[in-house]
């Protein structure tokens, strides 16, 4: 990603396609396990969620770490409302052109707010897989953003080490021929 990037296009895109597969959430899916092992359902919602809120408060000026990466309590028919709320927050606290530039303080450290941006279109698209998993497997996703967040991946998260204080497991083996979110998958270490 070059100094000059502004990946808010990417993110809102992002999380219009978080919507739509969101939107396809039933009360009765909520507990079942998602890719992302540490996680049912309903749990990953609330960190993707929260994770909105938590970029639109750096966004806003705050510090990352200062907020969780979590929502309260949303009721089972209500998570398509939740994630509007979390969208509009998140485009609102990104709309100045300034806030690309501005020292931003995200969990991975201290960077101008368009790497900090960057790595939140790559937590979107993954955890967007995630979610599609477990609502609709055949879900037609946006290959581009995948191979935009597998970039940002590959270029910031090493193969080796993994684990301890870096939330991802080690890099797993995909196809040669495996499209754009099972490679981004795998390189984030869900089992494919």
């Amino acid at each position: 990603m070059d100094a000059t990037f502004d990946p808010r296009p990417h993110y809102l895109r992002a999380l219009d396609q978080l919507a739509k597969v969101v939107a396809q959430v039933t009360p009765e899916q909520l507990d079942r396990p998602t890719p992302c092992t540490e996680f049912d359902l309903r749990t990953l919602l609330g960190h993707t969620v929260g994770g909105i809120h938590r970029i639109a408060y750096v966004g806003e000026g705050g510090r990352s770490l200062d907020v969780a990466a979590t929502v309260g309590e949303v009721g089972d028919a209500e998570w398509a409302e939740a994630l509007d709320r979390a969208r509009a927050r998140a485009a609102a606290a990104w709309a100045d052109d300034a806030v690309l530039d501005r020292l931003s303080w995200v969990p991975w450290g201290q960077l101008p707010g368009r790497f900090a941006l960057g790595g939140y279109v790559m937590e979107a698209v993954t955890h967007t897989w995630d979610i599609a998993q477990v609502v609709d497997p055949s879900a037609a996703l946006d290959e581009e953003l995948a191979l935009g967040a597998l970039g940002v991946a590959e270029q910031v998260l090493p193969a080796e080490p993994r684990g301890g204080e870096l939330p991802f497991g080690p890099v797993q083996p995909v196809p040669a021929d495996a499209d754009p979110y099972t490679r981004l998958a795998g390189w984030l270490g869900r089992r494919v």
